[in-house]
């Protein structure tokens, strides 16, 4: 029996676009069902009734939550094709930690980027680079975070490129002037078709984020 994959997906989250390129990578079939999240689907607190957020793949009729579970749990069921995870241990463990590093730094820096200003904003700038100038030591001279493989941590942050532009335009600041080796490593995995074809161009972003700071009358 074919598997039946789909994803619940939100065409400008990061996270579901991790799951966009882990399944790409995989060359996975799936139906993706775009969500409206001021307008939540049955289906979607049906599949994540715990965190009511995408993404949710759903596997032959069984959800998963959580982009980098999500991704794990890709990793281990497709197992046959692309890893995604090193098979040494400790070099898992590495991966895990820095994919959970980037959940927790990066995406709480950069929420406050776009979504506040003032002080506030000035706080997730430093945030933010802080975290970047972190990962852009982590990965060092190496083509990819896991060395000469694509794996877990490049997904778990390149999706954010897609939202640079954002970041740039709204805090005032330029990314590639202060951690040129991530820019560099950003376009090395936007090589990858996988990349390519999954992440959002960063002009449709900001526009995206500017009616939605609208809507939330955070202007």
């Amino acid at each position: 029996m074919a598997d039946e994959v789909t994803l619940l997906d939100f065409w400008p989250s990061v996270y579901c676009m991790r799951v966009r390129i882990a399944l790409a990578e995989k060359g996975i079939k799936y139906e993706s069902k775009e969500q409206d999240l001021f307008n939540k689907s049955p289906l979607l607190l049906e599949s994540n009734p715990v965190h009511k957020k995408i993404p949710v793949l759903v596997h032959n009729g069984k959800p998963i939550c959580e982009s980098v579970i999500i991704l794990e749990y890709i990793d281990a069921v497709w197992h046959d094709k692309a890893p995604l995870l090193p098979s040494d241990p400790y070099q898992r463990a590495q991966a895990r930690f820095w994919a959970d590093f980037i959940d927790k730094k990066v995406g709480d820096a950069t929420k406050k980027i776009w979504a506040t200003k003032g002080e506030e904003q000035e706080v997730g700038k430093k945030e933010f680079f802080d975290a970047l100038k972190l990962l852009e030591a982590e990965l060092g001279d190496k083509p990819y975070f896991g060395g000469e493989s694509f794996g877990l941590v490049d997904i778990a942050f390149v999706v954010f490129y897609s939202w640079f532009y954002t970041y740039e335009t709204l805090g005032n600041f330029s990314i590639e002037a202060e951690c040129p080796k991530l820019i560099a490593w950003a376009k090395r995995c936007l090589e990858k078709e996988s990349v390519a074809k999954s992440l959002v161009d960063g002009k449709k972003v900001f526009e995206f984020v500017v009616q939605l700071k609208k809507r939330l009358g955070i202007e």
